[in-house]
């Protein structure tokens, strides 16, 4: 039998994160991984403070910008690499209205730090209305930082790879197939549905697909463009623009419509041709309140749930990874507004 810490299940942002968090702090562990890409690592890596559609921030935005930062120089440390992308976001203005909306929401003490009040005029794109930049706005690297991180965990033992089964698992003897373990931390995203443990949680799917496109006509390459959607170069001469959001359409294959929908978002500013050269989707685990969901089985008190991360994986995963690791080895209360136990209360 083998001793480990902890058995983190699922290979997104909260696992992730979280074993950053088991590495910092010397503890073992092992990594259940099924090989397959998550939504995680399917997404934009967008890093952002500022709620787009209106102008306006979420709670501890600004601690979790800095969290992040810090966390990525700490990951460098073992990987060598800092995944941080200094290329800010610029809004495209649809009219003066949302220049004037901009410039009011940017005197508030909450969101002064982060709307710039220069607009700037952007090359290659139709911004007739100027573009309003997200200051400490940023992209990660997605697949530079899973292949950095998953390359660690295979170097230094962590990494299993294969399908974790719930029948295998004794909770009551600690036990799981040959490993002895204090704690078992399922962060599967939407695969908790099939864990007979957690299947309860208020998660729901959220499908989103990205395009990445091959443009005829550059644009700056330093910056992540947004109007609809985000738009920034992922190298080879390849565009991703995207995501979408639906709640509806949830079979697991391409939906037309959501291509389309990206194909006429992205033209409404690009001007010129562009081929779209591939496809992707996941499904985001959403939670109806908009925070994510952590905490400690009822009976088994040695299994833990982290989910619902939602469309900012990177900024909840990265946060709320050292709240759950407090809350399990020093017992300090997690916030109500993250606790799996706001939902059983009602």
């Amino acid at each position: 039998m083998k001793n480990v810490e902890y058995i983190i299940v699922g290979d997104g942002y909260a696992g992730l994160f979280l074993a950053h968090q088991l590495i910092k702090n010397n503890k073992s562990f092992v990594i259940f991984s099924e090989g397959r890409k998550s939504a995680s690592q399917v997404s934009a890596g967008i890093i952002n403070p500022v709620v787009l559609k209106k102008f306006t921030t979420f709670w501890k935005a600004q601690e979790q910008i800095d969290f992040l930062k810090d966390s990525l120089n700490e990951i460098k440390s073992y990987t060598g690499e800092n995944y941080l992308i200094n290329a800010p976001i610029h809004r495209i203005f649809h009219d003066e209205n949302e220049q004037n909306l901009w410039l009011k929401k940017s005197a508030n003490e909450e969101l002064s730090h982060f709307l710039d009040q220069n607009f700037d005029r952007l090359n290659g794109v139709k911004n007739d209305f100027l573009t309003g930049k997200v200051n400490q706005s940023a992209r990660l690297d997605v697949n530079g930082f899973f292949a950095g991180l998953f390359d660690y965990f295979e170097k230094n033992d962590h990494l299993v790879k294969e399908k974790f089964d719930y029948t295998k698992l004794d909770p009551s003897g600690s036990t799981y197939k040959d490993f002895i373990f204090k704690q078992v931390i399922f962060c599967e995203g939407m695969g908790v549905k099939d864990n007979p443990f957690f299947s309860d949680i208020s998660v729901n799917p959220n499908k989103g697909h990205h395009i990445k496109v091959k443009l005829s006509q550059p644009i700056p390459d330093n910056i992540t463009i947004k109007k609809k959607h985000f738009l920034f170069p992922t190298g080879n001469g390849l565009y991703f623009y995207g995501g979408t959001y639906d709640r509806e359409q949830l079979h697991h294959h391409i939906d037309e419509s959501a291509v389309a929908q990206l194909v006429n978002g992205l033209s409404e500013f690009y001007p010129y041709d562009f081929e779209v050269e591939e496809v992707h989707f996941g499904f985001r685990p959403t939670v109806k309140d908009r925070r994510p969901i952590i905490g400690r089985h009822q009976t088994c008190h040695n299994l833990y749930v982290f989910n619902g991360l939602g469309a900012r994986g990177i900024l909840n995963g990265c946060y709320f990874s050292r709240d759950l690791f407090r809350f399990i080895e020093q017992n300090i209360p997690l916030h109500e507004e993250v606790s799996l136990n706001r939902f059983q209360q009602q």
